[in-house]
């Protein structure tokens, strides 16, 4: 016994299942942490003026910021994080302590605007667009002209505290994503009217993605998804967007926008998004590292200045050139040159600020469509400064091109699920799992009558459970009810192939009809032939169902893929060894 448990424990295969199975835990990082994660922080909030970074979506879960206490008062959930904050109240500044630094904020009072019952005289300027023929071309011209109204009067009320701004979750113990069926939120199935271009469609998803961060939702996911082409299939094109924490009425709200963009010097809009921004450039052989300017280092800091052209309409430029002709010309002490202008092109979008710019002088008063717009980006080095130019230029170009787009989106469906409801989920979950590991356990049992082909079958279940979820936490891949479907038939299967392997080296073990290696091979045959199958079908169902059913299918494949090369290549092995 002691010669079949040394050469077990030092054959490839199952030191390859036990290397697997060590890099799968690491990456789903089990912990006991306490506290509430931040998801999202609003824009103006408290919270970001008093510096709470927006977290990137793209975060490792048990890695994300969490509140550990307010005031030095523990915060171990959501519901003591909410009860807290209930009871602050106005222009107080408290100090919220985190698993990375501390912030101190002061909260603001909320007012609400009601009008009186008495009327006032207001001047107010209307801008009326005639049309002006030049040379036979056809221009709009602004005429602006002011007149008086008479309107109610309004005063401003306080009624209590301002939200301070923080969207938060329990804290996450595992690396383990969990999907919006898991999680409570929303989920979106968007239809474009016309036919987009690849092209397009990504640019229509960026321009999404800024739209929502800018309400502080961050914590989203927005991807295409497409039908297969007829005969299979309808062939429509689709968006999915994914919100976990929001309520439906405030994600239909906001997709149902169009969408507004403006760039003011001043208070005087020089042009919009849409009709006066002609073109972008986004091309790599237009956009890109300022090949004058390039890379820098100071200090330990790399610095590198990325470039792009757009073009505005003769309207626009002409406004640009309006607003820019009184401005003073401010004088850089250090370089000695004079660089920029006293205002900067502040850009708004759905009337926040989102980013401003510096203006050239060399712009002032001048009617150009052709501007270059330019910026920087800071990093640890080289590639890292690089990286951060280039995601700062294509944040700026999704802005510059917001409701540029002339599609519109229809809702076609949406599913909202509140967040005691995926607890309800995730329980129920975890009891069919186990339910279905104990049938399979009692089957195999009655089956065999023998512990030691039952006991490594349990193990080699479990065992693809765990390298399965380490995967899912390694890819960032979502959890959600459709995935925990393709976990049950990736296990299924999985117990289909130990059985096919252990009654083929069982088959004539008597007789001694065939030697190991051959029974082994006949084995895997089966299995090889059993994998394609699974495979070739669910290909198809990751394009179906406008992509909804992409979580079962891809687990599916995953997890079928583990069994055969990592898996059942191990318990092979184990029988081989401890049944021969």
């Amino acid at each position: 016994m002691n010669y079949k448990i040394k050469k077990l424990i030092t054959n490839w295969r199952i030191i390859l299942l036990a290397a697997f199975i060590a890099i799968s835990l690491i990456a789903i990082h089990p912990t006991s942490s306490k506290g509430v994660a931040i998801r999202s922080v609003l824009m103006n909030s408290s919270a970001s003026i008093a510096g709470i970074p927006q977290p990137k979506p793209n975060v490792q879960p048990v890695a994300r910021e969490i509140i550990i206490s307010i005031n030095n008062v523990p915060i171990n959930n959501v519901e003591e994080y909410n009860k807290y904050v209930s009871t602050l109240g106005p222009n107080r500044s408290i100090q919220i302590k985190t698993t990375k630094t501390s912030y101190r904020l002061v909260t603001r009072e909320k007012f609400e605007t009601v009008e009186l019952n008495e009327t006032e005289e207001r001047e107010v300027t209307e801008i009326v667009q005639r049309n002006l023929t030049i040379n036979g071309t056809i221009h709009l011209i602004n005429d602006t002209t002011a007149k008086k109204i008479i309107v109610p009067k309004t005063k401003q009320i306080s009624i209590g505290t301002e939200d301070i701004g923080l969207r938060v979750f329990d804290a996450p113990r595992t690396n383990m994503r969990k999907g919006l069926d898991l999680q409570g939120g929303t989920r979106v199935l968007l239809q474009p009217e016309a036919k987009l271009s690849q092209f397009d469609i990504s640019v229509l998803i960026d321009n999404m993605k800024e739209r929502l961060n800018v309400y502080g939702l961050s914590d989203l996911i927005i991807r295409d998804a497409n039908d297969l082409p007829p005969p299979l299939g309808t062939g429509n094109q689709y968006i999915v967007v994914e919100i976990a924490g929001a309520t439906e009425e405030e994600v239909k709200d906001l997709l149902a926008k169009q969408g507004k963009f403006e760039a003011k010097v001043g208070n005087k809009t020089v042009f919009r998004g849409g009709r006066d921004i002609v073109y972008v450039a986004r091309s790599a052989n237009e956009a890109g590292i300022d090949p004058s300017a390039g890379c820098s280092q100071s200090g330990s800091q790399w610095f590198c200045r990325f470039r792009f052209g757009i073009t505005l309409s003769q309207e626009a430029a002409q406004r640009q050139a309006e607003a820019t002709k009184e401005l003073t010309v401010v004088y850089d002490s250090i370089s000695g040159r004079s660089d920029y202008l006293s205002e900067k092109l502040e850009l708004f979008l759905d009337d926040k600020k989102v980013d401003e710019l510096n203006i050239g002088a060399d712009l002032k008063g001048e009617a150009v469509t052709q501007i270059s717009i330019s910026g920087s980006g800071s990093g640890s080095n080289n590639q890292e400064a690089i990286f951060n130019s280039l995601q700062n230029m294509k944040r700026l170009q999704t802005i510059l091109i917001t409701g540029s787009l002339p599609v519109k989106l229809n809702i076609v469906k949406t599913d909202a699920i509140s967040p005691v409801l995926g607890e309800g989920f995730v329980k129920n979950a975890i009891l069919m799992s186990l339910l279905a590991i104990l049938s399979v356990a009692v089957v195999v049992g009655v089956r065999y009558w023998k512990l030691l082909i039952a006991i490594p079958i349990l193990i080699t279940m479990l065992s693809e459970v765990i390298i399965l979820l380490g995967v899912a936490a390694f890819i960032g891949w979502n959890i959600d009810l459709a995935a925990i479907a393709g976990i049950l038939v990736a296990i299924g299967t999985g117990v289909d192939d130990q059985i096919v392997i252990t009654d083929e080296t069982l088959k004539g073990e008597t007789a001694n009809v065939y030697n190991w290696r051959e029974k082994v091979k006949r084995a895997f045959v089966i299995i090889m032939l059993a994998y394609a199958t699974v495979v070739v079908a669910m290909i198809p169902l990751i394009f179906a169902g406008a992509g909804l059913l992409k979580g079962f299918a891809i687990t599916t494949i995953i997890g079928v893929t583990i069994g055969v090369f990592v898996t059942r290549p191990a318990y092979s092995a184990f029988v081989e060894v401890m049944l021969k």
